[in-house]
């Protein structure tokens, strides 16, 4: 279990795998917000493709990532191919505010827009 973060302008790419459960949340919520605010980005991307297990401070985590998002006029965007995690973002509410692309490749897409 883990994350990486990249940067590619505008955007703030985070690439979880393995399980986002609370351990994982906790140290990676500080580095996201600061990576995102110390580079002037506009967006975040979420990769969870890598998933294999995503508690409610996972669902946390994005709810909070998008309010700082929303805040500067940007957007956040969850990339997820697998359907155990896709049951969990549509149970939680979160398709209603945030787009999920399966590639990451089409989630940048629509943001260049």
């Amino acid at each position: 279990m883990g994350y990486t973060i990249e940067i590619k302008k505008p955007n703030l790419i985070v690439h979880f795998y393995g399980e986002l459960d609370h351990h994982i949340t906790e140290k990676s919520r500080l580095l996201i917000d600061q990576k995102y605010k110390d580079n002037n980005l506009r967006n975040i991307i979420i990769d969870l493709t890598q998933l294999t297990l995503m508690d409610s401070s996972g669902i946390g985590l994005v709810m909070g990532r998008y309010k700082l998002v929303n805040s500067n006029g940007g957007r956040i965007v969850l990339v997820s191919s697998n359907t155990y995690i896709d049951r969990i973002i549509k149970m939680s509410g979160l398709l209603k505010i945030i787009e999920v692309y399966m590639r990451l490749e089409d989630a940048l897409t629509n943001l260049e827009r």
